[in-house]
């Protein structure tokens, strides 16, 4: 039978990897601090893959609606998705499983259940990743105690008596890699620098044909991974220095150990992560036209710090493609050392302290 004085935190965050990460770097520390551990996430996001390979977190799964920007008519249904999923994460958070916090990493599954946490009288704290804040995390603010940033710029956007700058949480796994291990994973041999290809959790159709497209002579310079997202494997493409995979997750800090250049899309959690283990990127943001921008102004940011490089999804085709990974390549050596002024801070310990000021005793 389950103690009732245990400790008990609950996650939330999904619908894209970038929603679940930063908790995925939190949760072994709550684990190893004798934590009961819940995540509450959707029905069918990629969150629910991602935490029920964890040993010893319990997934709810809860109804959610989509935070579009167009015109739709399952606009008209999301409210009542909402409203369902408002009231089975009260019901999660009712006295038996009441936590003394909640986490939101954002994403439209995350609404619902700072709200529900606001009305259980539950504390919650709110990471914002991108440079702008999200849909989902305005309109979660102010529901939650504290919202934090991963940019400094962030706070001008934010309320200032609950914001707090923390930096980006990076997971401690991707730091104990292993090169060799990497390249055995993709079966590369290692004779030529290693460029990895990610377009988000979701794969990006433009940049996986691009890619492709330009194989040929990209493979006279590098050996490639490419991580093409679910479904998106070439199975006709069997070419020596080519390795291609839908996702990768135990075996990504060893991918990470053997790239030297990445073409990516730009994501905050995952730019932040290259930044800290130092490798030069070429980032092809979200259009305009995709997103709300957000990409767009993470990759300009990195861009004036000289993290990175960035060509326009509008922009995009073979001949650049294969200009600008040459750029980048010649470019490494000064943005490695821009990258080395960066000082990865203890945003994670930062993080923790935040959750412990505002939690329930």
């Amino acid at each position: 039978m389950e103690k009732r004085n245990k400790k008990r935190i609950i996650f939330t965050g999904g619908g894209t990897a970038g929603h679940v990460i930063v908790n995925l770097a939190l949760i072994p520390y709550y684990q190893e601090q004798g934590y009961q551990v819940d995540y509450i996430g959707s029905y069918e996001g990629i969150e629910r893959n991602l935490i029920e390979k964890l040993d010893g977190v319990t997934y709810h799964p809860i109804s959610t609606g989509k935070l579009r920007r167009y015109m739709s008519k399952e606009n008209f249904k999301d409210p009542f998705k909402v409203l369902k999923g408002t009231m089975q994460a009260f019901r999660i958070l009712g006295k038996r499983k009441k936590p003394s916090v909640v986490f939101s990493k954002g994403g439209f599954v995350s609404v619902p259940v700072v709200a529900a946490a606001k009305l259980r009288g539950i504390p919650s704290v709110i990471h914002e990743s991108d440079f702008t804040p999200g849909l989902a995390n305005k309109l979660s603010i102010p529901f939650t105690k504290k919202v934090l940033a991963t940019f400094p710029e962030t706070m001008k956007y934010l309320p200032e008596k609950k914001a707090s700058y923390v930096g980006a949480v990076i997971r401690d796994e991707l730091f104990t890699g292993n090169k060799r291990a990497g390249l055995a994973f993709a079966q590369l041999a290692g004779e030529k620098p290693v460029l990895l290809i990610m377009g988000g959790s979701g794969g990006a159709e433009k940049i996986n044909e691009t890619i492709r497209e330009a194989l040929d002579e990209l493979l006279k310079t590098f050996e490639i991974i490419h991580i093409c997202g679910s479904g998106k494997v070439d199975s006709s493409l069997q070419v020596p220095g080519y390795a291609q995979f839908e996702y990768v997750h135990e075996e990504l800090k060893d991918i990470f150990a053997a790239t030297d250049f990445v073409v990516s899309r730009a994501g905050s959690n995952a730019i932040f992560e290259f930044l800290a283990l130092r490798k030069p990127m070429l980032l092809i943001p979200l259009s305009r036209g995709a997103s709300r921008g957000d990409q767009i102004i993470n990759a300009n940011s990195f861009k004036e710090k000289n993290y990175a490089k960035v060509l326009e999804e509008e922009t995009l085709t073979t001949e650049k493609l294969i200009q600008e990974t040459a750029a980048l390549k010649k470019a490494a050596p000064i943005m490695l050392d821009e990258m080395k002024k960066y000082k990865s801070e203890e945003s994670r310990n930062k993080v923790i302290e935040i959750i412990e000021s505002v939690q329930k005793k």
